[in-house]
């Protein structure tokens, strides 16, 4: 049975979620989406997107909006406890929350479950597998910091969507290819994301080649990917 890995991305970071999304796809996988009602509402004022509020209507936008294949994309509402993410016996290989809200991220930390993202979380975090956050707020007060620290003595991993500037970007696109890389890297392909001295590699060639299956989701959408 192939491994799946789990992702999760905001819509506050639209251009890093949209990047990262366009990876996995282009990495020819199968991703599942998941978006609470909050994520509906932050898209329909902060971008352009004029999301479908229903699942199936959503998985065809979104089919066509990044160009997959039919059927790779598929769309989970959030309550839908029969997802596969939903179950330790469908667990992902990885998992990454990106970005990560704080209140998200408190209720991994507590293992709060009340919709499928969070139950995806803690669906990785019991059955061992890798979960990364990518917290997108700041300041930090001291509940974010030790939800933080609770979270990464349990085995997350606490990933900042924090930019370099080593690589000498030349545009905002070089930024947000530096973050995705990092996420990319953490899911084990550095390698195919970088070149030799940790510049990013150029759009818009992502290079993922990791887990065989990875589900990406974010503070309010939840997507998988399976390759």
């Amino acid at each position: 049975m192939a491994e799946r890995s789990h992702w999760r991305l905001p819509v506050h970071r639209r251009a890093v979620r949209d990047r990262l999304l366009g990876c996995l796809v282009e990495a020819g996988g199968e991703v599942s989406f998941l978006i609470s009602q909050a994520a509906q509402l932050v898209v329909a004022t902060e971008t352009e997107w004029q999301l479908p509020p229903k699942p199936q209507a959503l998985e065809q936008y979104l089919t066509e909006q990044f160009k997959a294949a039919q059927g790779q994309i598929k769309v989970y509402g959030k309550q839908d406890w029969m997802a596969p993410v939903a179950s330790g016996s469908g667990a992902p290989a990885a998992m990454v929350v990106c970005p990560c809200s704080t209140g998200t991220l408190s209720a991994i930390a507590t293992g709060a479950s009340n919709n499928l993202i969070e139950r995806a979380a803690d669906v990785a975090l019991k059955e061992r597998r890798k979960l990364i956050l990518v917290p997108r707020e700041m300041p930090l007060s001291s509940i974010h910091l030790e939800n933080m620290l609770k979270l990464s003595q349990m085995g997350a991993v606490i990933m900042p969507a924090s930019p370099g500037f080593y690589h000498k970007p030349q545009s905002i696109d070089d930024l947000i290819d530096f973050v995705v890389a990092r996420i990319l890297g953490q899911l084990g392909n550095g390698a195919g994301a970088y070149s030799a001295l940790g510049r990013v590699a150029p759009r818009p060639a992502c290079g993922w080649s990791g887990a065989s299956e990875c589900p990406i989701r974010s503070d309010e959408y939840s997507d998988s990917l399976r390759r």
